[in-house]
Parts: C-alpha cells; sequence; structure tokens
C-alpha cells in the first residue's frame, strides 16, 4: 500500500503542534467555494477581513492562480512550511480545483507540507491520491457519531446530485466519514477531528464523538465553541461557556489527545496561525485572483452575458451570445467593444462548456450574473475566469482590463451555490 511520505516533519505544523504555532506559518489556498452539506451553524455569506472563522474568504483562486498566489507569499514569508485547502466550502466538493492545486503545489513544492480540512463526505475517491501525494495532514469535521443528533445539526447532505435530509443524511456522512478516517489512518496520514460544541445539541454526546474517533486511529481531536453566526438557522442558540467547553475537552481527552491553540482559520488565512489578515495581505491576495497566471498566454478580451448591452444581468445558462471587448490603446477607457459571438446550443451538457470554451478562447473572463459549478469548472480549467457580478459593464471591465478586484457593490456573494446572496440552498444543487 502507497503511504505518504514520513520524512515530513509533523513538528513543523501550527494546527498539530502547539509548540510550531508561533515559529512556522501557513497560508490556506482559497480554491473551493461550493459545499456538499449544510450545516445549521454555518452562513458564509459574510465576510469581514477582520472575522476569523472557517467558512470566511475575501475572494476565490482558481488553481494556478492560487499557486502563483502561494509562491509570491512564501518568497516573503519562507517560515510559512504549510499549505492547507479549507474552503470556503468543502474541498471535495470543489474535488477537481482542490487536487488541481494539490498537485500543482507539490510539483512546486516538493518540501510543502499539504493538509486539508474536510467534512468527509466526498474525500473517499481521492484518498489514494492524496497520499501518492503526500498529504500528510487531514482534518475532518465530525459532530456527531449517532444519526439523531446528527439531524439535528445538517440541514442536507447532498452525494452528487441528490439531497438527502434528517437522519438518512446523517447517516451517510457518518458512514463516510468513518471509512474516510480509518483508510487514512492506514496510509499512515495524521488525522485531526474538530467538532463544534452546540449547547443542547451535541455538548454532552461528544465524549462518544471522541471514543469513536479514537477506536478509528485518530490523532488529535479538537472541540471548538460555537460561534452564533447571524442567518445561520442555529443563529440565536448561545455559544457554550468556559465550563461547558472545558468538560467537552476533558471529556473528550479521556479518548483522545486535544488541541487548544485553535484560531478557527480562515479559508484565505496566511502567516503565523495567531496573526490576523492585513489590509496588505488582502491586496495580494485579490491581484492574484484578478491576474492571468503565469504560465497562461496573454488574453486580450472579456465576454460578457447581458440583454441589452449596458448591464451584466445574464446566467451563464441563459445568454445566448456574448458580447466581446478587447484591450485598446485608442480609447481612455484601456477597452473596446470588438464583436458579439453566438453562444453554442443547450441541450448538450458538459460538451456546451466546452464548446463555450472554445468560443471564447482569447477572453481571460465572462462576467455573468451567475453560474452554476459545472460550467465555472470546465471554463476555469481552460483558463477562463467566470465573474459573477450584477450592474454596469463598464465597471466590471475596468477591474478585470486593470487586475482589480470587481467593486464590493457589484459582487456577487459566496453562499455556496450559484442562487445569489440570501439564498441557504436547499441541496438540489443550481447545475
Amino acid at each position: 500500500m502507497l503511504t505518504y511520505n514520513s520524512t515530513f516533519d509533523s513538528s513543523k505544523h501550527p494546527c498539530f503542534s502547539k509548540e510550531a504555532h508561533g515559529k512556522f506559518g501557513r497560508i490556506h489556498l482559497p480554491v473551493a467555494p461550493r459545499c456538499n452539506i449544510q450545516c445549521n451553524f454555518c452562513n458564509r455569506k459574510y465576510d469581514c477581513m477582520n472575522e476569523s472563522r472557517p467558512g470566511v474568504t475575501s475572494t476565490v483562486l482558481a488553481p494556478r492562480q492560487a499557486v502563483d498566489y502561494l509562491a509570491s507569499v512564501v518568497e516573503k514569508r519562507p517560515e510559512i512550511v504549510v499549505m492547507g485547502i479549507a474552503g470556503p466550502g468543502d474541498p471535495f466538493a470543489n474535488a477537481d480545483e482542490t487536487m488541481e492545486t494539490l498537485r500543482l503545489t507539490r510539483d512546486r513544492f516538493p518540501e510543502m507540507i499539504l493538509c486539508l480540512a474536510s467534512n468527509g463526505l466526498g474525500i473517499g475517491p481521492h484518498i489514494d491520491e492524496l497520499a501518492t501525494m503526500n498529504v500528510s495532514h487531514v482534518t475532518i469535521t465530525m459532530n456527531a457519531v449517532d444519526p439523531k443528533i446528527g439531524a439535528k445539526i445538517y440541514s442536507w447532505v447532498r452525494d452528487h446530485k441528490m439531497p438527502l435530509r434528517g437522519a438518512a443524511a446523517a447517516e451517510l456522512l457518518l458512514e463516510r466519514q468513518i471509512d474516510a478516517i480509518r483508510r487514512m489512518k492506514a496510509h499512515g496520514m495524521t488525522v485531526k477531528i474538530n467538532t463544534i460544541i452546540m449547547p443542547g445539541v451535541n455538548d454532552e454526546h461528544i465524549p462518544e464523538v471522541a471514543k469513536t474517533v479514537a477506536a478509528l486511529g485518530a490523532d488529535i481531536m479538537n472541540c471548538m465553541a460555537l460561534v452564533p453566526v447571524k442567518g445561520a438557522v442555529f443563529e440565536d442558540l448561545p455559544a457554550p461557556d468556559g465550563l461547558m467547553t472545558s468538560r467537552a475537552r476533558l471529556t473528550a481527552g479521556q479518548h483522545l489527545p486535544q488541541m487548544t491553540h485553535c484560531a478557527r482559520c480562515r479559508a484565505d488565512a496566511v502567516g503565523l496561525i495567531n496573526e490576523q489578515m492585513t489590509p496588505d495581505q488582502l491586496d495580494t491576495l485579490n491581484h492574484f485572483a484578478n491576474t492571468a497566471p503565469s504560465e497562461a498566454a496573454p488574453r486580450p478580451c472579456v465576454a460578457v452575458a447581458t440583454q441589452e448591452g449596458a448591464l451584466v444581468n445574464q446566467h451563464l445558462g441563459e445568454a445566448g451570445r456574448f458580447v466581446i471587448f478587447e484591450e485598446s490603446t485608442a480609447t481612455p477607457s484601456g477597452y473596446a467593444f470588438k464583436e458579439i459571438r453566438p453562444a453554442p446550443n443547450q441541450g448538450t451538457g458538459s460538451q456546451r462548456w466546452q464548446e463555450l470554451a472554445d468560443v471564447l478562447h482569447d477572453c481571460r473572463a465572462v462576467l455573468v450574473t451567475t453560474a452554476g459549478p459545472s460550467p465555472t469548472g470546465i471554463l476555469n480549467k481552460n483558463g477562463i475566469r467566470v465573474v459573477e457580478m450584477e450592474g454596469i459593464i463598464e465597471e466590471g471591465l475596468r477591474a478585470i482590463f486593470t487586475n482589480q478586484p470587481v467593486p464590493r457593490a457589484l459582487q456577487r456573494r459566496f453562499t455556496g451555490c450559484s442562487s445569489g446572496a440570501g439564498c441557504k440552498g436547499t441541496g438540489t444543487g443550481c447545475g
């Protein structure tokens, strides 16, 4: 059986070693916006630079953008020795982007410690390759080992395109988590379990979680106090007090070593574990999110999905044609209208999006109101960034052609799907 290379020094991982967290840094690459479960304690709509919690990022990077960004950061911060992928959704609801980012990172940084944080639902098919790439540390968030309790925590679980709810959803998730932990330990990976302490929901159940994962070979556990988030189902559930948190860690600690220095890192966290995101770091992140990857050929054009030619106001899938703009030194704006190109015919599935990538072969980006995960993934693979926004075309073009973020007032917010800022989702997906 293939196993990860044990020469990687786990003592340098700041999340797994309390002694390392003030000496060695980590960087999270936000390449995974979609999620395959809806937790009742989670709402990823909100983003504040000073907010530190999982599920939060200021932007999403394509894999090659992410590795260029990583190279830039590591050059300035050589103490960063760990690259992790922790969302803002789940890495394996975005498996193509996650695995490509890991491959590119391993090729470019052969000594980098690689890690992941996942709910465990979709990781199974990728465990063998993760082992061959020396992904040495994986965190699984497991909040219950009783499906009746899990049913209170998860609104839905989506397996491929099939949404499940209630105890059936929690049971499937648990089965996948147990299988994943067992298989990762067989490969020699270090496995951490994150468990959210939710008063009146699972607080008394946590020792049973610890006992179960300890029997599977898990290495360490992180009992994290619930942080009520506005807009989540559990927004009015009180956070556990210090006594409840201490009791959970003490009782779980009878089965597994406990992590007590967690910083609840963002999906775009960078630096030492106790550092907050700075404006300069945010500017660097946004720069790479709006810049073509270093290995990509120059693309002089941008495509727009628009009904009348003034506003970005069409979903990618409903656009019958795209208005194309190109860079121009002859205009004050730096760009000019080039032509209109018809969209491929509907009804051909993923073939349609590959054909669209061919139609937009010279475009660095396409501006749309929303887009589903499948076409977004295919266009991204072909070097075309899908930018979700609403509003005046000129403002979007100005941002893209000057490698700047789209103005915040025009941006669509990350919600784990493509249905808009106010939607928590039903688990059925948006195509």
